[in-house]
């Protein structure tokens, strides 16, 4: 008697894969380094009192365990430093996996996904066909000729008996013209950062991170520069984001914007654009002869006709400024508004929940189309 054989599906409720305690450890060990800005003793203060609160550890493992383990698997190293004795510092290895953390809790799996390209929405030569066909137009690639079509189109124009091929035959496989993106993600690091009981540092960060990560990674075609702007202005390298802290500044977004402008303009890609994450108004510049113009009460008419011009001359430039507003005061949103409407750029008045996703899609909404 032959055996019956069943061939199908078998589904079951998901099950998370079990870490290790190291794995969990250091999961929640990420996330408090980006809290501290890179402190390791902090975090580890309170790592240990997480532990004693929730029991992470057991007692075949404990935080002393970890922290050697740490080590071993090079995420930290010890360095001797002449003035403050020896101390434990972030490895590169730690560093890279505090931007993977952070790509995998705002965005997801989607990191994982395209192949770095740009698709606009506009038909052209490029590397990945579409499925639509069209005639041929002089200057077409010879290889993007579908053979196929074209003997069809002979076929039917022509007749089979005496069969011949003209250019009028020809049809062209279409294709997406692929482009490039060059991004400034300006953060804006004055006090208010962490003022009035909210910590907006560390979300912007967060974002920062994901989002250097995710192109690096998965748009690698792509470039992105990162600056902070309090005082003044100036670029941060990617691995100065987990150490980034809110300094006792004013907020300076002109120098922000003629920084990211300049950065902008040595770039050869067409595509530019411009995000600003800032939760105050714009209350200092810096004068013609070195000294700064600061007012910290109400909107200043001066520091936000600067503001202006500076939206405009991104226009000019065919630079979109996008700004993340992470303040709700009516007369903020108002300014915001207006700065938008100078540049012809786009604006989303948030808190910080969903901050990371929005800068994605916004990201991804860019990438599809072809700015001119």
């Amino acid at each position: 008697m032959k055996e019956h054989i069943v061939r199908g599906f078998r589904f079951e409720t998901y099950k998370a894969p079990e870490l290790s305690v190291f794995d969990r450890l250091l999961e929640i060990f990420t996330d408090l380094l980006t809290h501290t800005s890179g402190d390791f003793d902090e975090a580890i203060d309170w790592l240990r009192m997480l532990d004693e609160e929730y029991q992470l550890t057991t007692p075949d493992y404990t935080i002393d365990d970890f922290i050697e383990d740490l080590k071993k698997k090079g995420y930290i190293r010890e360095e001797v430093d002449p003035n403050a004795g020896n101390g434990i510092r972030l490895s590169a290895k730690m560093e890279q996996n505090i931007r993977k953390q952070a790509l995998n809790q705002i965005f997801g799996n989607l990191g994982k996904n395209g192949n770095g390209n740009h698709k606009t929405n506009k038909a052209g030569t490029g590397e990945d066909t579409t499925g639509e066909f069209r005639n041929y137009n002089f200057g077409d690639p010879v290889e993007k000729i579908s053979i196929t079509e074209s003997l069809k189109n002979a076929q039917i124009n022509n007749g089979i008996g005496d069969f011949y091929l003209t250019e009028d035959d020809l049809i062209v496989e279409d294709s997406i013209h692929q482009s490039q993106m060059s991004t400034v993600l300006m953060i804006d690091i004055s006090h208010s950062m962490i003022l009035y009981g909210e910590d907006r540092i560390t979300p912007a960060k967060k974002v920062a991170m994901a989002l250097a990560e995710l192109i690096t990674t998965g748009y690698p075609k792509d470039t992105l520069d990162i600056i902070v702007f309090g005082d003044d202005a100036w670029p941060v390298k990617i691995q100065e984001l987990p150490y980034l802290q809110v300094g006792p500044y004013h907020t300076n977004t002109v120098a922000g914007l003629q920084l990211a402008m300049d950065i902008l303009r040595r770039k050869r890609n067409t595509n530019k654009q411009i995000f600003m994450i800032t939760d105050g108004k714009p209350s200092c510049v810096r004068q013609a002869d070195g000294s700064y113009y600061m007012n910290s009460y109400g909107l200043d008419e001066y520091v936000v006709q600067k503001c202006y011009n500076m939206a405009s001359q991104a226009r000019r430039l065919h630079i979109p400024i996008t700004t993340f507003m992470i303040a709700q005061d009516p007369y903020l949103q108002r300014f915001v508004s207006e700065f938008t409407e100078a540049n012809q750029g786009k604006a989303f008045y948030t808190g910080l929940n969903g901050l990371g996703h929005m800068i994605f899609e916004d990201y991804e909404t860019n990438r599809k189309k072809r700015i001119r």
